[in-house]
């Protein structure tokens, strides 16, 4: 995720409270509000548990799952114990193939034989990438983004080998998906309890992240796609490294409009909030501004590589996590430009450079 992006215009519900992790809140009727720690810089995830009846059976149909972690695990134990007003859950949504999203989402459909729901796009590759075998020995994601990073400037030795260690990581995070899933695509209606959800699917953060909104209890389920104080990681990635994500995310902002300005909005990080479209424009609004930036940057006759960018869009300290997120955010805003045809590339001594 970038920046913290202040806004005093939207409203929020709930105030400043925060349900402690495990404990359920209620936000809507039949709609829940849970918590779960994560062990990155942003340290928490929420997830939604709603009241519903599936295949003839009472239960909750749960949204995001968090990551595969045992004290992840252990909280969700306590919650099949006392949480859950005594019924299963009956049905496992997924948003998009993170793995705060996905993590335990194999974990919690061999509990409880529930089935899972996602786009095919993101069931694909997290069951490719959960595999540690198959995510370790053929795709090695660590050492080809530690290569990708160094083409684009990146020359911290350190850096540079801990993120090429990283070949595992994804799997370490996400328990293995069941063999079958219930596809979600753009426009598909789900029936959720009483109230029936539409799918919005969003491009350019994940393959294909899928948001819910319910006209008919006018709340909005909006996953990454939308938050309220901290804009969207957008990243390219060494997997596809000539990807425009950019330019999808910001198109796919669209697929918002017909959701009310006065809808509940539940994101997967921070508070619930009101005022969608004033948060979609102000997100808008910051890719721009980082475009613009960039464009300048790139007036320099030495041109400029994504790592010469981090510092310029991140004014704090970074861990090597973070620097990740970073170094793909650069490299995003640098090929919105170069696709546009606004900035060119040229390898430098092996290193991409970018002028305007």
């Amino acid at each position: 995720m970038t920046a913290e992006i202040s806004t005093q215009e939207l409203s929020y519900p709930f105030g400043e409270e925060l349900p402690d992790f495990g404990q359920l809140k209620q936000v809507h009727p039949d709609l829940y509000w849970m918590r779960l720690p994560l062990p990155f810089a942003l340290d928490h995830i929420n997830v939604w548990l709603l009241r519903d009846e599936f295949a003839g059976q009472d239960g909750w149909t749960l949204i995001d799952t968090g990551v595969a972690r045992p004290e992840q695990k252990a909280i969700w134990q306590s919650v099949f114990q006392q949480g859950l007003q005594g019924l299963p859950i009956v049905r496992v949504l997924v948003t998009h193939m993170h793995p705060d999203h996905v993590g335990l989402a194999g974990w919690l459909c061999r509990h409880w034989q529930a089935p899972l729901w996602m786009s095919k796009t993101d069931y694909m590759v997290a069951s490719l990438w959960a595999e540690p075998s198959t995510a370790s020995a053929h795709h090695r994601l660590g050492q080809l983004s530690a290569a990708y990073y160094q083409r684009h400037g990146l020359s911290d030795a350190q850096r540079l080998a801990e993120i090429g260690q990283r070949d595992s990581y994804y799997a370490d995070l996400v328990t293995p998906l069941p063999a079958s899933f219930n596809r979600l695509m753009h426009g598909d209606r789900i029936q959720i309890g009483a109230c029936q959800w539409q799918a919005i699917a969003g491009y350019g953060h994940a393959p294909e992240h899928i948001s819910l909104w319910c006209p008919q209890a006018n709340v909005l389920i909006s996953g990454d796609m939308v938050l309220p104080r901290i804009s969207t990681n957008v990243s390219v990635h060494a997997y596809e490294p000539e990807a425009n994500p950019l330019a999808l995310y910001l198109r796919s902002l669209n697929e918002f409009a017909a959701v009310d300005e006065q809808a509940l909005v539940l994101p997967s990080h921070g508070r619930p909030f009101h005022g969608v479209h004033v948060r979609i424009r102000e997100q808008q609004a910051h890719h721009q501004a980082r475009l613009q930036e960039t464009l300048q940057a790139c007036q320099s006759k030495e041109g400029l590589s994504a790592a010469e960018l981090v510092p310029l869009m991140f004014k704090r300290k970074l861990d090597t996590h973070q620097l990740t997120f970073a170094m793909g955010e650069a490299i995003a805003h640098l090929h919105f430009l170069y696709h546009e045809g606004r900035i060119e590339r040229r390898l430098v001594d092996g290193v991409y450079r970018f002028y305007a």
